[in-house]
Parts: C-alpha cells; sequence; structure tokens
C-alpha cells in the first residue's frame, strides 16, 4: 500500500474498512468459482516471493522488534522475531497447504426421495473471513494460505507492534495472487494501526461472514462480547492431565512432563495435573522431581502438599483461583482427586473445553473419560500439546474453537467452510 492510500485510511476509517469490505466481497465470488489449480498456483508463488524477498521481511521484522524492545518483555519480543528459519517455515507452510486436498465442491452422496428427488450437500467457502490477531507475524500467511485454499477471501488486522513485518509478508502474498492471475482483494491487509478498524470489523454484519481473534483473553473477550458477526474462538486453555490409578506410571511422568514443559505458552500447555489417589506417594514425587529442576512452579491442595512436603519438594498451596487459570508460564496447578468420576467433576467444573487428557491401562475407565469430557480434544495416553491442526492431519490451523457449533477444535480448511443442500431434480413438482 503507498503512503497516499495509508493516509486515507488513517483520515477516514470507515470510508477505508468500506472499501475494503465491497473489495472482498467481489473477491469472494471470484474464488468461491475458482479452481483447486489456480488457486495451489498462487501459494507456490508467494512461497517462492517468501524465500525471494526474506532480506526486505527480515528488515521490516527488525523494525518493529526495535520497537518492541523499548516497551515490551522479552517473551512477546520472542513471538514477534522472525528469522531465515521462520520464513523458510512460512514458505513450507504455504507449499503444506497447497498439497492439501481442496474441501470445495466436495458433495455427499445423494438419496433418492420417494418424490424422485435428489438430496445432498455441497461443501462451500464461508465467503469473507476476517482475522484479527496480535504479535506473531507468521499469522499473516497461515491465515491468508488457509482463506485462499478454502476459498475465501480474507480481511487481515494484525497488531500494531508487527505491522511493518505483516506489510512484508503481506507483499509476499500478493505476489502470489498476481502470478496466478487471482484479484489481490483475495487477501487484504488493514493499512491502518488504529483500534477504530477493529471496531469497524466487528460491526461489518452482511461483509464479514465470520471474525477469528489469535491473541491473548482481552483481545478474545472483546471480540466475543462486541462483535456483531459470527466468531470463532477460545477464551482459555485450562487443559488437563489426569493420571487415574492404573496408568503406566513411566508413561504418565512422559506424558506429564512434556504436555507442562515442552512449551509454556501454547494454549494446549497443561495447566492443571489431577492425580488419582491410589497413586498419589509413588507418582507425585517423581513428577515433582523433574518440575522442580526445570524451574516449574508447583501449586498443590492439602494432600498434594503433604506429600510433596514430605518428599523434600517447594510447593505453595493452592487457591480456588488456581484451578480456572491458564498460566502460561512456568507454573502449574496439583490436585490429588478420588477417581475418575472425581477428575471429571474437576474438569467440568474448573476447565475451558478445550483439551484434556487421561493417562490409563483401563479400556472402560478411558472410554468414560473420551465419551464424559465435553472438551474440543480429548485424549488417552498422549500430550495435550498434540491438540494442534498440524498434528491432527489437517495440515495446519487457523484457531482452535471451544465453540460447539460450525467448527470444534483446531480449525483447518474444513472448518472454513459450510455445508449447502443441493437438489437434483427430474421434473418433479411437490403436491
Amino acid at each position: 500500500m503507498n503512503d497516499l492510500s495509508q493516509a486515507n485510511a488513517e483520515n477516514d476509517i470507515p470510508a477505508h474498512m468500506r472499501a475494503i469490505g465491497a473489495a472482498a466481497r467481489a473477491a469472494a465470488r471470484v474464488l468461491a468459482r475458482t479452481p483447486t489449480s489456480q488457486k495451489n498456483m498462487a501459494l507456490a508463488a508467494a512461497a517462492d516471493a517468501l524465500i525471494a524477498q526474506r532480506a526486505e521481511i527480515l528488515a521490516a521484522n527488525a523494525l518493529d522488534v526495535a520497537r518492541a524492545q523499548q516497551t515490551q518483555d522479552a517473551a512477546f519480543v520472542d513471538r514477534l522475531k522472525l528469522n531465515e528459519r521462520a520464513i523458510e517455515a512460512m514458505a513450507e507452510g504455504l507449499r503444506q497447504v497447497a498439497a492439501l486436498a481442496d474441501p470445495i465442491g466436495e458433495t455427499s452422496a445423494f438419496d433418492r426421495r420417494p418424490t424422485g428427488i435428489e438430496v445432498g450437500r455441497m461443501r462451500v467457502p464461508l465467503g469473507v473471513i476476517g482475522m484479527i490477531y496480535e504479535s506473531r507475524p507468521n499469522v499473516t500467511a497461515d491465515a491468508a494460505a488457509l482463506c485462499l485454499k478454502s476459498g475465501n477471501a480474507c480481511i487481515l488486522r494484525g497488531g500494531s507492534e508487527a505491522i511493518d513485518s505483516n506489510r512484508a509478508i503481506h507483499a509476499a502474498m500478493l505476489v502470489g495472487l498476481e502470478r496466478a492471475g487471482l484479484p489481490a482483494a483475495c487477501i487484504q491487509l488493514v493499512a491502518t494501526t488504529d483500534r477504530a478498524a477493529v471496531g469497524e470489523m466487528l460491526s461489518m454484519r452482511g461483509v464479514i461472514d465470520v471474525l477469528i481473534p489469535r491473541g491473548g483473553k482481552s483481545l478474545t473477550s472483546r471480540i466475543a462480547n462486541d462483535a456483531k458477526v459470527p466468531v470463532i474462538k477460545h477464551l482459555d486453555g485450562v487443559c488437563h492431565v489426569f493420571v487415574d490409578r492404573d496408568a503406566d506410571l513411566e508413561m504418565a511422568v512422559r506424558i506429564a512432563d512434556n504436555a507442562k514443559t515442552q512449551r509454556y505458552s501454547p494454549c494446549n500447555t497443561m495447566e492443571t495435573l489431577l492425580v488419582d489417589a491410589p497413586i498419589a506417594e509413588t507418582f507425585l514425587p517423581r513428577i515433582a522431581t523433574i518440575y522442580a529442576d526445570k524451574g516449574v512452579e508447583m501449586r498443590g491442595c492439602d494432600r498434594t502438599m503433604a506429600i510433596l512436603q514430605r518428599a523434600g519438594t517447594a510447593v505453595v498451596a493452592a487457591t480456588e483461583e488456581d484451578w480456572r487459570t491458564e498460566y502460561l508460564a512456568p507454573i502449574i496447578a496439583i490436585r490429588v482427586v478420588d477417581g475418575l468420576d472425581a477428575a471429571m467433576e474437576h474438569i467440568s467444573t474448573y476447565g475451558s473445553a478445550h483439551t484434556d487428557s487421561i493417562i490409563t491401562r483401563d479400556g472402560a475407565r478411558a472410554e468414560r473419560f473420551l465419551r464424559e469430557v465435553d472438551s474440543a480434544s480429548v485424549m488417552v495416553n498422549a500430550s495435550t500439546r498434540f491438540a494442534d491442526g498440524f498434528e491432527f492431519g489437517l495440515g495446519a490451523e487457523i484457531g482452535i474453537s471451544t465453540d460447539k457449533l460450525h467448527a470444534r477444535g483446531p480449525v483447518g480448511l474444513e472448518g472454513l467452510t459450510s455445508l449447502k443442500w443441493v437438489v437434483r431434480g427430474h421434473g418433479e413438482i411437490r403436491t
């Protein structure tokens, strides 16, 4: 975007957003009829452009990082920072999305009704997707790729802290669209960093078909509360691992370690460890030693504190709020519970319906956990860190939804589509 158009965006944000919206609706109609080969061509060309323009992208990112270092903490700056490897990963992500099966136009088997009509369903794009996100510039490429492949136009509004990086990445995506003969309005980046643009997006009913926030709880809460447009989102990732009395303890130690310490910041990281009472005396000192060595602060219930204090391990008393908290940090809440029902009651009371796992060798209890725990991802004998679009075979994800309507769990290509009823008739009329 040139300086003049950016200045116009800053001076009249409502007009700027109306123009973006009108262009996106027109582009969505084009994308709805675009063949798979043309979409894949755009993705491949954009991947090549990311690599070819990596010097420009890194220079733009350096400007963002320099500004962020003046006001933000190290973790924030780390999420913002790009390097050669990150750009190569973005390009590879685009190529992986291109390699995925195109869901658009898929039809179910047709059912011939007694009247003679044949009824089925066809998968179609949602239309225009608004993406509002913070700090991570790679979301610009990831979201654009998934929207494009699923036949949706997108309006991207990244955080002001990553504006230069986002513009540089967006420029590479535009190269891909141009080489494939697709309108530039298929992937639009909001030019202004003024937060008023977000307010406009929240009210663009009839223009934006769905909003997807990616960022902190305050951002997601605001969008969920204020949007007049449907939203795909999750607010918290209060994920649990329950170590059942019949667990393989070696397996349980590995999983409880990985689920908490492999990375602290993702939403699928375990925040609360639930331990069945009969194995607590044996299991807790073993996992607590690992957490202590890795600098993880443990906050425990009364029974947890008694066991770990006898073992000489530092632990502080958990509060009621700890059971509800998504730490995103080296802190874990630990509770000893009396069996599967107590564990599921805890998850129902304090969980966020994101991801929960049971470690057990008992098939019946595993099946009960799978059926009765009402979360977007429910696991047996696996780390919660697997709750991810790539790990689930979606190729990539645009976000995770804890809602029950439309999309739930990691949202990939299929989650960015809808189904419509289609009827094939032979001249039938209703009598």
